[in-house]
């Protein structure tokens, strides 16, 4: 058994498509231990309730330094003892201290195609609104394993979008979702339950 923890910022509909990918045997052999939230209004909380998933929200707003919330987030990752953690839509940068003692246990979805529109800055809408104005044809989402650098890691799955003429960053951002990221993820963490070759 694959135990997870998936860590979220926003909406959590890629949360969304791992519960529904799990309920539906498409990801076999894996269970959520947890959700952990840094931002207490997100939506992402909600879904992990319906799902009866235990969340948790570990914001910086509430710890007098970053290194404080490096320690408290750290801290509820080892109780929950996690095989794999699954940076969901997390919008935050994760510790030299984190990303070496779970080295090759942390994957992520980016909304491009690395080595395109990824790196420091390119997050949420930011990533389609470059898009757009570079004027590809073609953009898509990346599951990657998370290293010490910004959208660095070993890929591990890819899938491509097309761009349409009258795509807006909303509308855009809306089909790299529904056709790629929420794909593909789930597909990354079904190979990770199975043994798979990544």
């Amino acid at each position: 058994m694959l135990n997870i923890v998936v860590c979220v910022s926003g909406g959590g509909t890629n949360l969304q498509a791992i519960i529904d990918n799990i309920e539906n045997k498409n990801i076999r052999n894996t269970q959520i231990r947890g959700v952990i939230c840094n931002n207490a209004g997100a939506y992402a909380l909600k879904r992990a309730e319906n799902a009866g998933i235990p969340a948790f929200c570990i914001s910086p707003k509430v710890y007098g330094s970053r290194e404080e919330f490096n320690q408290a987030f750290l801290q509820k990752l080892q109780e929950l003892a996690p095989d794999l953690i699954v940076l969901a839509g997390f919008l935050v940068i994760l510790p030299e201290q984190m990303t070496k003692l779970y080295e090759n246990r942390i994957i992520n979805i980016h909304p491009s195609l690395i080595p395109s529109f990824c790196g420091k800055g390119y997050y949420g809408l930011k990533v389609h609104e470059a898009a757009l104005a570079r004027g590809v044809k073609i953009t898509g989402a990346t599951v990657h394993f998370v290293d010490e650098g910004t959208d660095t890691g070993r890929i591990i799955l890819q899938k491509a979008v097309e761009v349409l003429e009258d795509d807006t960053p909303e509308s855009l951002q809306r089909r790299v979702m529904e056709q790629a990221e929420w794909v593909i993820l789930p597909q990354a963490i079904s190979q990770l339950a199975s043994g798979g070759d990544l």
